[in-house]
């Protein structure tokens, strides 16, 4: 195998190449894929001086352009724009590269898309990944009004319920009311723009509740006991799993909290975590001690140290923190593991709430833990439980004083 050093280039990318070679390593990938992407980064140093264009010129199209002559000469590997990531990403931080147009938006739809995108992120602060989902759902409902004219100033609220009927049909109760909150805001939207002549917000109906039905199973102490010992603590991965299953099912987080966390919201000293919670909102929450030792040994054999601040990293180059959906796939690989029903993080969240409020601990300090807004909502993790019901329940007003 040939070493970095050995790789012939030349052409405008070869001032790059070392900092390029640092950058890569520093990221944890193997000498194998670094030879590979200093090769593919001569291969396209050649072809640009050959063209005689320059890093600046490393549009979309140029991409394309190089990526087709590759793989007219017979190359058989790196022959996407997947390929080109960390060279790209590496060229674009020093600023040497142009980053990616935005798509442009060319129908009236994809316009009012792109404006509803921007008043979520600007004036709802919402998070990227349910500005996401919000956007889906406008386009579901806002497309069968066509693509060219969209007649929005007759929309009324027999479309809505058109639109909601046929969303219930193939969705259950809380994915429904997850579509119902997105509609809404949208509906909102429209009307504040003037696209609309009243808000119909209000003509959405309210979908079924999702906590009306039987409770769904939770994990008892024995199952997650299971989960948390089918990690493989010899291994780095398997101490950070271990590490992060011990958070969602002691401290109840979710998901996004968990790929949140920085190794700068572990206050040792104090005992303290703080989590970032909906909104921005961040909190102090104790640190167990079996939270602590499982976070202490993979930060000590188990987390690769680098620049990335990310508690829970990637295990596998490049080592970058995990997205939500990680979180999760962490949860449902321990279950099959540990031969239980798959489940998902959230699961844990409810878990860690049933099994404080069998220990006696009042709905209003898990309610603290938790940090929900509404002690009802807490209520609602504790669905089981009617004593724990009694507590937020309000007075009837025709019993005795």
């Amino acid at each position: 195998m040939d070493k970095p050093s050995r790789v012939r280039m030349s052409g405008p990318l070869e001032p790059y190449r070392h900092g390029f070679t640092a950058d890569l390593r520093r990221l944890g990938y193997s000498k194998f894929t670094v030879v590979a992407l200093l090769h593919l980064m001569a291969h396209l140093s050649r072809w640009l001086e050959d063209q005689g264009l320059g890093t600046d010129d490393l549009t979309d199209d140029c991409v394309e352009r190089f990526l087709a002559v590759r793989r007219a000469s017979g190359q058989v590997r790196r022959l996407s724009p997947r390929g080109l990531i960390p060279l790209l990403d590496y060229l674009r931080g020093l600023d040497v590269a142009p980053e990616p147009l935005p798509p442009v938006a060319s129908t009236p739809l994809e316009r009012l898309l792109e404006e509803f995108t921007r008043y979520l992120l600007d004036q709802r602060g919402l998070t990227a990944g349910t500005v996401t989902n919000y956007q889906w759902m406008a386009r579901a409902f806002l497309s069968v009004r066509g693509q060219q004219a969209l007649d929005l100033d007759r929309l009324g609220a027999d479309d809505v319920c058109a639109f909601l009927l046929t969303e219930a049909n193939q969705r259950s109760a809380g994915s429904l009311n997850n579509i119902v909150t997105a509609l809404r805001a949208l509906l909102r939207f429209l009307h504040l723009r003037g696209y609309t002549a009243q808000s119909l917000a209000e003509a959405v109906p309210r979908a079924a509740d999702c906590w009306s039905g039987p409770p769904q199973p939770l994990l008892d102490a024995d199952d997650v006991t299971r989960l948390l010992t089918s990690c493989d603590r010899r291994t780095s991965a398997g101490r950070r799993d271990h590490a992060m299953l011990t958070v969602l099912a002691r401290l109840g987080l979710r998901a996004a909290e968990v790929a949140a966390l920085t190794v700068d919201d572990v206050h040792w000293r104090a005992g303290e975590i703080v989590v970032c919670g909906k909104g921005g909102q961040r909190d102090r929450l104790p640190l167990p001690d079996d939270v602590g030792q499982a976070l202490a040994a993979y930060c000590r054999r188990g987390r690769r140290r680098g620049e990335d601040r990310h508690l829970f990293l990637q295990v596998r180059a490049p080592y970058r923190g995990l997205v939500p959906g990680s979180v999760s796939a962490v949860v449902v690989r321990a279950c099959q593991r540990a031969g239980l029903p798959p489940v998902g993080a959230h699961r844990l969240r409810h878990t860690a709430a049933s099994a404080l409020r069998r220990a006696g601990v009042p709905m209003a300090e898990i309610n603290q833990l938790l940090r929900h807004r509404y002690l009802v909502t807490t209520a609602r993790y504790a669905h089981e439980d009617l004593d724990a019901l009694a507590e937020v329940a309000c007075p009837w007003p025709g019993g005795a004083a």
